[in-house]
Formats: structure tokens, sequence, C-alpha cells
């Protein structure tokens, strides 16, 4: 016999706990910018953010605690500089590359 678990009662995911080492956070990065969802990509940013430490990252950037948890929200649409901020604040880059048919 299997044993039924309610939905409401499983613990929440949480990525940034994940998110341990340079390694985790550049893979996870990657990942996600392949994909190539822009809603991803904020989620992912507040992910590697929180798993660093949201008010550090706030300070480093230079935006409001507040206003980064806003603009890294799943599906939120920060604009280009911000992304920037954050990402150097994180101390990732992001990079482009030719894709090749």
């Amino acid at each position: 016999m299997t044993k039924k678990y309610r939905v409401d009662r499983l613990p929440e995911f949480d990525m940034a706990q994940y998110l341990k080492s340079d390694a985790d956070i550049a893979e996870y990065l990657r990942q996600v910018l392949e994909d190539g969802d822009p809603g991803e990509l904020a989620a992912a940013l507040g992910h590697i953010a929180k798993a660093r430490g949201m008010t550090e990252i706030a300070k480093v950037s230079g935006i409001k605690r507040e206003a980064l948890y806003k603009a890294l929200r799943p599906n939120a649409k920060p604009r280009f500089d911000t992304i920037q901020r954050v990402c150097k604040a994180l101390g990732v880059k992001i990079t482009a590359q030719a894709v090749h048919g």
C-alpha cells in the first residue's frame, strides 16, 4: 500500500538552499539563460540573491531591499540596468556567445 500525502502539507521548495557554491550558482544561471524565459531569469536572480543574503545584495547593488524583492520575483520584468547591478553585486557575469547553425 502506498502512503498518501496532502499537497498542502508538503514543504515549500526553496532553490536558494541548493545554491551553496559559485559553481552551483553559475550552472543554475546558465540553465535558466539557456531556457530563455525572461520571467525565470528574474526569479533565478532572486533565488541567488536570497542564497547570498538579500540585504547584502541590496546594499552592494544600491537597490533598496524592498525594490529588489519586487524586481526579482517570479515573472517580474526588471530593467536591464537592474539585472546588471544585481549580477555585479552577486559576482556573476552574463555573456553572449555566437550560435552556429
